[in-house]
């Protein structure tokens, strides 16, 4: 007789007691747009726009940079870093909200690329706060035993979406690719991840129609000869809604996400917000209370925001350009569409690889 469902035991995995940042890697795209460029399509000024956002310059991916090409680059400049064979990276995790095909996923291309066809490859969608999500879900898939090592990317290409005659919106976002390998640690250099999300308010950042009314409205035109235009859909935004959320959302976020690390304010040595506003930014780190000492990511100005690929960009560039060091105690947080959040407090991994 076959034993009975009570007698069964399942077996469960066995994880590592902590996880680290072993390296980083970026991807900028060749083009840079700056604000006068921008402004040949809408009625502002450079002044007006870096008042309102922090933003000078934003890179715009060419065709031949995809997310997929951008996610590779940005994965193999971070497994340089991290100094690990490939060979022990067992998962890869795209998190992204403007990859043009959802069939095939981009993740397991990506795995390709980097020479580890077949391993658990999946994307991942949570708008700005998605770094951290997916770094959320690597810890997590290390501490429980289903993975060693995970290449975490961060990628956007915002410029497919972003109607340039919009002036509400033309001039915020940028392109890129920014990844992290993520690995087993006997002592824990990232914190449990405090997240969330406000579906109430998620209207404040949407699309202007979905693809399938966008599809929809192609095949009427033409039906009727094609003589009517149809616009595509595009990214739209209550910046006004989103900044008061954001300012008052997210610095909670940040206190919370301090108190779960077990790390008070005047412990952090570096600050790396999503870059979505340098007033928010600002505002955030005068809140929370941190020091003058604190560095303070501002890679909005060059790379405007791009969403799930600012965090890890502009932690790439406080290393690169020494404004932080290998080692030191960040404090991250993620939010955004969705409305979505999340935030965590890791030790900065080794610098980047010199181009």
């Amino acid at each position: 007789m076959a034993d009975s469902n009570d007698t069964v035991t399942i077996a469960t995995s066995e994880g590592a007691p902590g996880t680290t940042l072993l390296g980083i890697g970026a991807y900028r795209p060749r083009r840079v747009v700056s604000n006068e460029e921008i402004c040949e399509k809408i009625d502002s000024t450079s002044e007006w726009i870096y008042e309102r956002s922090g933003i000078l310059n934003r890179r715009v991916a060419e065709p031949d940079e995809g997310i997929v090409s951008m996610s590779s680059e940005a994965a193999k400049k971070a497994m340089t870093s991290a100094g690990i064979d490939p060979e022990l990276v067992d998962a890869v995790i795209v998190c992204t909200s403007t990859n043009w095909t959802q069939v095939p996923h981009a993740a397991p291309q990506v795995a390709t690329d980097l020479g580890r066809n077949g391993i658990a490859a999946f994307d991942l969608t949570a708008g700005c706060a998605g770094f951290g999500y997916g770094l959320a879900v690597a810890t997590n898939m290390i501490r429980g035993g289903g993975a060693r090592y995970v290449v975490v990317v961060g990628v956007e290409k915002m410029s497919d979406g972003i109607d340039y005659t919009d002036r509400n919106i033309s001039f915020i976002f940028g392109d890129g690719a920014g990844a992290v390998v993520v690995g087993p640690s006997e002592t824990n250099d990232v914190s449990p991840v405090v997240w969330g999300s406000d579906g109430e308010k998620g209207d404040a950042i949407r699309q202007t129609k979905d693809f399938k009314q966008y599809v929809d409205e192609v095949d009427a035109s033409a039906a009727a000869g094609g003589e009517e235009a149809v616009i595509q859909p595009f990214l739209t935004m209550d910046g006004s809604k989103v900044f008061r959320w954001a300012a008052v959302q997210v610095s909670k976020v940040c206190a919370q996400t301090l108190e779960t690390a077990g790390v008070t304010a005047e412990q952090i040595q570096a600050f790396i917000p999503h870059q979505a506003n340098g007033r928010i930014n600002s505002a955030m780190a005068k809140h929370l209370g941190l020091p003058d000492s604190v560095a303070i990511a501002n890679d909005i100005e060059q790379t405007g925001n791009t969403s799930a690929a600012s965090i890890p960009l502009a932690m790439e560039a406080m290393l690169r350009d020494g404004e932080a060091e290998p080692g030191q105690i960040a404090l991250c947080i993620g939010f955004g569409a969705g409305l979505s959040y999340a935030g965590q407090v890791v030790r900065l991994p080794a610098a980047p690889p010199v181009d």
